[in-house]
């Protein structure tokens, strides 16, 4: 079994979901996040104009540092966090592939902020109302 962390974006979930239901992998968490990536995130000008499209009770986006890990480095303008949608799964191996292959499918537009799949061995799952375990 493994365990499929996928971030994506959040008007990206409604349909995200009903593909995964359509490949018979209908099991999964979903938390709402707010991150960013390599890209840093996005300057807060090019999204004064989306934030109103977020109709959320989470906080308005909030400046925060950018990638000062680097020397020198000055930041010219805020970078904001990014919301986005965290689906967590666990599938059979058989399985891994095509929930991979459905989730870039539906995700993917060639920009940045598209996403981020994480793949991880489970050793066990344990089901508490019967006591079954998988492995």
């Amino acid at each position: 079994m493994k365990e499929i962390w996928a971030i994506i974006r959040r008007e990206k979930y409604a349909e995200t979901k009903r593909a995964l239901d359509a490949i018979g992998c209908g099991a999964m968490s979903v938390h709402s996040v707010w991150g960013r990536g390599q890209q840093g995130g996005f300057i807060m000008s090019d999204v004064e104009s989306e934030i109103s499209s977020y109709s959320t009770s989470a906080p308005r986006l909030v400046p925060t540092p950018s990638t000062l890990a680097l020397e020198g480095a000055t930041l010219t303008k805020p970078v904001v966090y990014v919301p986005k949608k965290l689906l967590v799964m666990v599938v059979p191996d058989e399985m891994v592939d095509k929930v991979i292959e459905t989730i870039i499918q539906v995700n993917r537009t060639g920009n940045y902020g598209d996403g981020k799949i994480f793949v991880m061995p489970v050793e066990e799952a344990i089901t508490v109302r019967t006591g079954k375990r998988e492995l």
